[in-house]
């Protein structure tokens, strides 16, 4: 089976100024993911697809092809990262490169370790899966979330089913975390299709699921990294 990651790392971010190449622990963001999906050993081709010549030069330094830049279409602040993902591999078609799955790792989840990627694997093939998306537990159950009318009455606010219930009680919840998604490829002709169906959840720590977007994101990455160096 040929697999490839794809590290969308594109130079604009109207949050962080270019945060996908900030210093983390002084190491760029996106080596994280570079890192990795190499050490896991599951790929046979880890690019990273951008859109600027620097992040490029970057992203090889740590030893990622990047073979094109991403088209001016899929620059802007609304690409779809599936988006990205099909143009990749529709370009590597062209090259008669072709695939059997890809795993989209996006740079902003450092704390994603290549033995997630390697178990998540193990996963997909145990499962004979189409695809395997990473989740992990919400920092707050949702049972205690919702949404604010005008007035701020909170007198539909909470399912009063559990409000003598502890938090260690609550039904488990989890969300996609954004740091792996894994889908096989299908394709017909000059066509891609990426698999949906059946998809299973790979569960991650907390931890590994912080996905950077703030400046108070990259403080708490950055507490997590230097524990994990020092055990």
């Amino acid at each position: 089976m040929k697999n490839i990651a794809i590290i969308t790392a594109r130079s604009g971010s109207k949050g962080l100024k270019d945060k996908n190449i900030k210093e983390l622990n002084e190491k760029p963001l996106m080596a994280y993911s570079i890192e990795a999906a190499l050490v896991s050993g599951c790929f046979d081709e880890v690019m990273v697809s951008t859109d600027s010549e620097k992040y490029a030069e970057i992203a090889q330094k740590y030893g990622a092809k990047v073979p094109f830049l991403r088209s001016e279409e899929l620059s802007g602040d609304r690409a779809g990262s599936w988006e990205t993902v099909e143009e990749v591999l529709c370009k590597y078609l062209e090259l008669n490169k072709t695939f059997d799955t890809v795993c989209l790792l996006q740079p902003t989840s450092p704390l994603r370790e290549s033995s997630d990627i390697i178990n998540a694997y193990k996963l997909f093939a145990e499962k004979q899966a189409g695809a395997v998306t990473g989740v992990s537990e919400p920092e707050h159950s949702p049972l205690w979330c919702n949404t604010l009318p005008e007035s701020l009455s909170m007198s539909e606010f909470r399912d009063k089913t559990y409000d003598l219930v502890q938090r260690q009680q609550l039904p488990v919840y989890y969300r996609i975390n954004g740091a792996m998604y894994i889908r096989r490829i299908i394709y017909d002709k000059m066509q891609i299709k990426l698999e949906k169906e059946p998809e299973f959840a790979y569960i991650m720590s907390r931890d590994k699921s912080i996905d950077i977007d703030t400046e108070m994101d990259f403080i708490v990455a950055e507490l997590y990294l230097k524990r994990r160096n020092i055990n």
